[in-house]
């Protein structure tokens, strides 16, 4: 496997047909652990080289979709019992859902069927679009409540923490997580830190003070 991953990392003889040069030296934005964050850094890599990151991009998004919206497909991807190609013509039939994949994306899952890595492909798609959101100087803000907050509500949430310290300059990716077992108040995480804003939260703060005075 480590000369499949080198040649996919290093040599990419199969990703440099039909795209205009870039610069041999590409760096990724952020340093991802684990095998998928290596396989997406690789990706990454590759994609930069031939200035075609949105593509890939693109594809994986409509791969990611794909896979969120049928359990079945999920599953089947993540079934050690299934050959290889089997699950290639499905990534591929897949792909080819939104329109004809870039040759990058296809190569490289390619590569991962060769490697028997195709369940890693949901993983694979969540670092990749780590590293593009890093790519574009963006922070990922995830807010948590118990019921879905409408547009007002979220920009709010945005401008106050875009001016603070925490943004670190960034621009905030927002997203909307509902939990309604929080019962009410928010959570919010930004990059690797969290504010815990949550009714449940401050319950627990209360009990444990009544339990430890007793």
């Amino acid at each position: 496997m480590a000369s499949r991953f080198t040649r996919l990392t290093t040599s990419l003889p199969k990703f440099t047909r039909g795209y205009a040069a870039a610069p041999a030296s590409v760096k990724a934005p952020i340093t991802l652990f684990g095998l998928d964050g290596r396989y997406a850094t690789a990706l990454y890599t590759a994609a930069a080289r031939q200035n075609a990151l949105e593509a890939v991009e693109k594809d994986l998004k409509a791969l990611s979709q794909a896979v969120e919206k049928d359990a079945a497909l999920k599953s089947f991807l993540e079934n050690p019992t299934v050959n290889r190609g089997t699950k290639m013509e499905g990534i591929l039939s897949a792909l080819k859902v939104s329109g004809k994949p870039n040759q990058i994306t296809q190569n490289f899952f390619e590569t991962l069927a060769e490697n028997g890595r195709l369940d890693q492909t949901t993983k694979v798609s969540e670092a990749f679009a780590e590293l593009m959101s890093a790519h574009r100087n963006e922070l990922p803000l995830v807010v948590t409540s118990a019921k879905a907050l409408d547009k007002s509500a979220l920009n709010k949430i945005v401008d106050s923490l875009q001016k603070s310290n925490l943004a670190e300059g960034k621009k905030l990716l927002v997203s909307n997580k509902v939990k309604p077992d929080i019962l009410g108040g928010i959570m919010v995480e930004i990059g690797d830190k969290s504010i815990d804003l949550t009714v449940s939260a401050k319950l627990a703060k209360l009990n444990k003070l009544i339990t430890d005075s007793v």
